[in-house]
């Protein structure tokens, strides 16, 4: 199998609908059924059970797929390591933050940019759910959010801060304060988004 034919059965392996996998790679459904059909011949077997309503990976198909796809994805990495290398660049800087204040990394960005030409600088959003657990698990090296910060995680430099407003009521034993902590706060009700998000 080639490289491409493989990116075909995986994505196809994914997306389970020709449709999807054929927009998803910028190709016809039709080169999608002709690649899915060479590989058949050539392994032997169908990869892939398909009704007018549904297709679904055989038992020779799920097989493959788990085979090929750590292969695949070493060879996609080695790939764009040697990108990178030719470009002079011979790392990667993972950075994560939430979506907010975006234009104010801009110039932080430039600068670890100009400052290190040899790193490849990947800015992804975090979620809002468990954000610290993107770092703890090595998906990201270095993430951007507010604090306060758990024990395990070691705060870098504050970059910027942002002022905030609290609203209460005007016979809220809050009221007359110029400024609140966050702590003075903390036994109040108060509106959180839902689930774990901070």
């Amino acid at each position: 199998m080639e490289l491409r034919e493989i990116e075909i059965f995986l994505t196809l392996a994914e997306e389970l609908h020709f449709g999807r996998t054929a927009e998803r790679l910028n190709v016809t459904p039709a080169r999608i059924t002709q690649a899915i059909k060479k590989q058949e011949r050539q392994i032997g077997a169908l990869l892939f059970e398909r009704t007018n309503r549904s297709v679904r990976l055989t038992a020779v198909g799920e097989q493959l797929r788990d085979d090929l796809r750590p292969l695949f994805d070493g060879l996609e990495r080695s790939v764009r390591r040697a990108k990178q290398a030719a470009r002079g660049q011979t790392a990667v800087l993972k950075l994560a933050l939430l979506p907010f204040n975006i234009p104010e990394f801009h110039r932080y960005w430039n600068e670890f940019r100009a400052r290190h030409p040899q790193w490849e600088l990947q800015v992804h959003r975090l979620p809002y759910t468990d954000v610290f657990g993107s770092l703890r698990s090595g998906e990201y090296d270095v993430i951007a959010v507010w604090g306060p910060y758990p024990d395990d995680v070691t705060p870098g430099p504050i970059l910027f801060s942002d002022n905030r407003v609290m609203a209460v009521s005007a016979d809220h034993e809050l009221a007359d304060r110029d400024t609140v902590s966050i702590e003075d706060y903390a036994d109040y009700l108060h509106s959180m988004p839902p689930g774990n998000a901070r």
